[in-house]
């Protein structure tokens, strides 16, 4: 696909740089360091990422020229209206690993597709089920993959998506933070 944008991945995940880069797109990786995640306490769980991607994509907003075009991006996991971001630390993931064992769960990323004249902003939803995760499990996944870095504590990617995932209803690529066939058709209609 052409695009009459230079796009840019407003991102320093290796998983989207990897997702999008399967699209055979040209783009490049510009990231602004230190934006403001956070989002007003009373939000609807449904509602977190998109309102932090639309939060990251104005920070963009004075770099922009007018040929480019920032794709911005933001990954919760949501289990019974509780939003679970990134964990702490150890003790934090395993906590979040519990909560999630045995049940299903929603992992949702806003995605804003921004110019300097125009912003495509949307979530997709994937439902994801865990089988009953035992303490050896959650212990060894936590102490060998240290998942600090991901949204509920897992990549459904790794050793835990392996073994423990039992149902997945959606998209697989946005579970690992890109809803790439989404971002492809709202790219051809841009």
């Amino acid at each position: 696909m052409d695009s009459k944008y230079n796009i840019v991945l407003a991102s320093n995940s290796p998983r989207r740089k990897e997702l999008l880069s399967g699209l055979d797109l040209s783009f490049t990786v510009k990231v602004i360091d230190g934006i403001d995640e956070s989002y007003p306490s009373d939000l609807p769980s449904a509602d977190v990422a998109l309102y932090v991607s639309r939060k990251k994509a104005d920070a963009y907003r004075e770099a922009m020229t007018k040929d480019m075009l920032v794709i911005t991006a933001d990954t919760v996991v949501v289990l019974d209206g509780e939003v679970l971001g990134k964990p702490s630390d150890k003790s934090d993931a395993c906590a979040m690993l519990r909560k999630l064992s045995g049940k299903t769960h929603q992992v949702i990323t806003g995605v804003c597709l921004t110019t300097s004249d125009k912003q495509s902003a949307f979530s997709v939803v994937t439902e994801v089920t865990f089988k009953e995760l035992t303490e050896e499990e959650i212990n060894h996944y936590v102490d060998t993959y240290k998942p600090f870095d991901k949204a509920g504590a897992y990549g459904i990617q790794e050793w835990i998506g392996y073994i423990g995932v039992t149902s997945l209803t959606g998209s697989y690529f946005n579970v690992m933070g890109l809803p790439v066939q989404r971002i492809y058709n709202e790219l051809r209609n841009f």
